[in-house]
């Protein structure tokens, strides 16, 4: 099944669990402090209300500042745009938002792109597959659909695991810069 189609039929907790994955794996591009949205997890693991921790997260990562970086931008918007207020259609808006934003993240970030490489149609992979993307994108498309795919046959049981996925991807993303970096000095 597409990662479209699974957004399609995700429910609550699976769109919630969607879109924050999204949000976790990217956010080494923003903090030192990886686990700012470790509590957002807890809640949905518990059901309860996610408002404050939201807050409290979004201050945690500060504001936004015109000259970074477009991906540092679709990190923060991911966030920036988490509803406080978790109904199905908010959710599915921000889920769909997020995984948009994740994998052109991932895109500009892939070592294998560079200028001659064609720009990917994230809409074609996200209702396809990863068989056309570049590495680091296929990855997480690949990610994404493993999340949804917990949620949907595990429920809230599949919550660890989600957390597990977007850790291991959260690392490779960490890794990834850290090379970027090292190639300007």
């Amino acid at each position: 099944m597409s990662l479209v189609e699974l957004i399609a039929r995700a429910d609550e907790r699976g769109l919630a669990a969607s879109g924050l994955a999204c949000s976790d794996r990217c956010v080494p591009l923003l903090v030192g402090d990886e686990e700012v949205l470790r509590p957002l997890w807890a809640h949905l693991a518990d059901g309860s209300d996610w408002s404050a921790s939201l807050e409290k997260a979004r201050g945690a990562l500060g504001g936004a500042d015109p000259g970074e970086a477009e991906a540092v931008q679709l990190t923060r918007g991911m966030l920036d745009e988490a509803p406080a207020e978790r109904t199905p259609e908010a959710l599915r808006a921000w889920a769909d938002a997020c995984s948009v934003a994740s994998l052109r993240i991932h895109r500009l970030l892939d070592p294998a792109v560079d200028d001659t490489t064609p720009a990917d149609d994230v809409e074609a992979e996200r209702a396809g597959g990863p068989e056309s993307a570049s590495p680091l994108v296929a990855a997480d498309l690949r990610r994404q659909i493993l999340v949804l795919e917990l949620l949907a046959e595990h429920g809230g049981q599949g919550l660890r695991r989600a957390l597990d996925v977007s850790g291991e991807g959260r690392r490779v993303l960490r890794a990834v810069v850290s090379r970027r970096e090292r190639g300007r000095v």
